[in-house]
């Protein structure tokens, strides 16, 4: 369903009218400027995207003057095209219009023709349904799946008139999957799941549950003041102004959409300072990735563009220099890095272990348009200078993922390739040759990690604890979402699965995904990891979805069972959200020693927007540490720098590992690290090595609950008193809806 293709011409491109300019110096006026000129200039035709424009055209061109087939195709096309731009009644109003005109015709000859169109009959009232609840009368329920509580529509017509033709299309054709998935999504929505679901479609409620029982997360985003509604997108979660307090900066992908940068009052709430920032007009990007590339301390970030688009996908990239008083710059053209290439990933890291960051860009080559990924040293002075060719890292492909990780312990920064439809990357970097020249070389066949050869999302972690990276690589691709239903009934269904790389230790890794949990972890986009329970062990969030309209599935939070397996804990902690999933960030916002999640929420077509969510966690019993590490030969924000904590349990000893790093390929999580301990009794020692001295620095004496500096020339460790949450009775910044 919606797979067709839509051939046809528009006459001419549609112009908007440009942003309000505020930006804060010339060359980033020059960038709003050229974001702006590109958006007027996006064209329709080849941007299949822009879904309002493409439907008011199609229903201008409709014609009774050509065969009856064809002008049935024509009306199923536009009707899609009205799902896409969240014009539901239009596309309603299309679909009956078909029904007039086929109803003449013995369903059995069409039932291929049928399937598409009823479902896309109750889809549009299913997106009708949570336009007036989910959107327009938003809970911190809304489109969590199972939907339950407040979550239960009060407006109830559109998921009414889903049910309806849905059960007559079933009486139809009982073995539509897809169907069948929606009529139990339909009925949650109406409160009348599962006894109204005919028994023979009914999804059991038993295999809705969860491996293991977590306390209920609650999305607070609202009243954070932080819902912003829009596309996929990207996110940053860490303290920008240096308050102690871990602040948001969130884009949604289409070029009229404004960056946005939110700072944490300490009160609960966030604070939109966007304008103050001198960013307005700095729009677009389906991801970004945070960095201290200039070495002052501050963080700064690389907006991410173009991606999906092909060949209309030739936009910028923009760096934003953190200006250290609440101000950014974009220098993407003065610091060498401006190019028009589609492209949704990078990863900073210190490859050349000179204590500056540099970072590679993905980027998404099609035979027609050739656009090689591209490796940016850092010159030292704000500028950076390619040398992909030169290091032996020129990669031609359709890249989703970048991750970087030291997964030989060699203290050299390695790299892994995520790519579409084609066998992964890894490349193990051999450091400097003798002519200063830093040189990689493929390992990806030796190492065993090439699939999955459709892959998105990826990342280095050591998930085991047992000092070694380990390797996730997000599997993505989807027979339908009838496979979906498959799976929560047991049967056999045609998802692929991500894998989980386990680290050997002798530069190759075992695949341990078939033993590990996650068979029905399907289609993640943006992702990220972090401590859920503070038990030391590391688990992670998947956003899942693809552009299609008719892909809606919860997003999924799988718990690390000690190293071993893991459990999903979707369900019970409140994590499913039926919205399409992108950038992800585990972090404390709030400062009380757990971690909360923070995702941005929506699709890719221009009606497919939803609002961020902030999934604030309960808190637990298990301890905890935080150390935040300021590098001086290093690379000062300490990416690639590791941690060895050492605690004492009732039980026994153990060790906890950590990489400084923002984590997943599409997420942003803090670079102080926030590490769980479970129920240690003490901390027996925490030893940091640090990549570019080669130094140890080994600490005992350490406090449980307690967070730290460490600086990399120092022989103590000093400890930092975090800003406790301030509670007001009325919060000034609840977002209303």
């Amino acid at each position: 369903m919606f797979r067709s293709s839509l051939i046809f011409v528009l006459l001419s491109a549609c112009v908007f009218s440009p942003l309000t300019s505020f930006a804060s110096d010339e060359e980033t006026q020059t960038m709003v400027d050229r974001l702006a000129a590109i958006e007027r200039s996006q064209n329709p035709a080849n941007n299949g995207y822009l879904n309002d424009q493409r439907a008011t055209y199609m229903r201008q061109s409709l014609s009774n003057d050509i065969p009856m087939g064809e002008q049935i195709m024509e009306r199923y096309k536009l009707a899609e095209e009205y799902v896409r731009a969240n014009q539901n009644e239009n596309a309603i109003n299309v679909i009956e219009e078909i029904h007039t005109k086929i109803a003449h015709i013995p369903k059995e000859s069409i039932r291929a023709i049928l399937r598409d169109f009823n479902n896309l009959l109750a889809l549009a009232w299913i997106r009708f349904g949570e336009q007036e609840n989910c959107v327009q009368n938003h809970s911190s329920d809304s489109c969590l799946f199972p939907i339950s509580g407040n979550g239960i529509h009060q407006l109830t017509r559109g998921s009414t008139e889903a049910t309806k033709v849905l059960r007559k299309h079933l009486e139809f054709d009982p073995d539509d999957l897809e169907a069948q998935w929606l009529i139990n999504l339909a009925a949650m929505t109406l409160g009348d799941y599962p006894e109204a679901v005919p028994p023979q479609f009914r999804i059991s409620p038993r295999a809705l549950e969860s491996d293991y029982t977590l306390p209920r997360f609650s999305d607070i985003a609202p009243a954070a003041g932080i819902a912003i509604n829009g596309l996929a997108g990207g996110g940053a979660m860490t303290d920008f102004n240096n308050d102690g307090f871990l602040d948001l900066m969130v884009s949604s992908w289409s070029l009229e959409d404004q960056v946005h940068l939110l700072i944490n009052n300490g009160d609960g709430t966030f604070e939109n300072q966007t304008e103050d920032a001198g960013i307005l007009g700095i729009t677009g990007g389906l991801n970004m990735q945070y960095a201290d590339y200039d070495n002052d301390g501050d963080s700064d970030v690389l907006v991410l563009r173009g991606a999906w688009l092909f060949g209309a996908g030739h936009h910028p990239n923009s760096l934003l220099r953190n200006n250290g008083d609440g101000s950014f710059s974009d220098v993407t053209e003065s610091a060498g890095l401006l190019s028009f290439r589609p492209t949704q990933t990078a990863a900073w890291a210190d490859f050349n272990n000179d204590g500056w960051l540099d970072v590679y860009i993905g980027n998404e080559q099609t035979e027609r348009d050739p656009h090689p990924c591209e490796l940016y040293l850092n010159n030292k002075d704000g500028t950076f200078t390619e040398h992909a060719s030169r290091a032996g890292i020129t990669v031609n492909a359709w890249v989703k993922g970048i991750s970087s990780g030291d997964f030989d312990n060699d203290g050299w920064p390695d790299l892994y390739v995520s790519v579409l439809d084609g066998p992964n990357k890894l490349f193990r970097n051999k450091g400097l040759d003798p002519n200063g020249e830093l040189a990689f070389e493929d390992v990806s066949r030796q190492a065993g990690v090439t699939e999955p050869i459709s892959s998105f999302p990826c990342w280095f972690w050591d998930y085991d604890n047992d000092g070694w990276e380990d390797l996730f690589v997000a599997g993505y691709q989807l027979s339908g979402i009838g496979a979906v239903t498959d799976s929560y009934l047991g049967r056999d269904s045609e998802i692929e699965t991500p894998r989980i790389y386990r680290n050997q230790g002798d530069g190759t890794f075992k695949d341990v995904s078939a033993s590990s949990g996650l068979e029905q972890c399907w289609l993640p986009m943006g992702s990220n990891f972090g401590d859920l329970d503070n038990d030391g062990f590391l688990d992670f969030y998947v956003g899942t979805g693809d552009p299609s309209m008719d892909v809606i599935m919860p997003n999924k939070m799988y718990r690390n069972n000690g190293g071993r397996t893991f459990q999903d804990v979707t369900t019970t902690g409140g994590f499913g959200h039926l919205q399409k999933g992108h950038a992800v960030s585990f972090g404390d916002f709030d400062n009380d020693g757990d971690q909360d999640i923070h995702t941005v929420m929506g699709g890719a077509y221009s009606g497919d927007r939803y609002m961020n969510a902030l999934f604030e966690n309960p808190g637990n019993d298990n301890k905890w540490l935080k150390l935040k590490l300021v590098g001086a030969t290093s690379n000062r924000g300490a990416y690639g720098a590791r941690i060895h904590v050492r605690i004492q349990m009732p039980n026994g000893s153990r060790s906890i590992y950590k990489t400084v790093g923002t984590g997943s390929s599409f997420g942003g999580n803090p670079t102080r690290q926030a590490i769980g301990l479970g129920n240690a009794d003490s901390i027996e020692s925490v030893t940091i090595s640090w990549p570019t001295s080669k130094t140890k620095q080994v600490f005992e004496n350490v406090e449980l609950n307690q967070a730290y500096h460490i600086h990399e020339n120092s022989k103590s460790l000093e400890p930092i008193k975090l800003p406790a949450l301030r509670t007001q009775e009325n919060p000034k910044h609840v977002h209303q809806h």
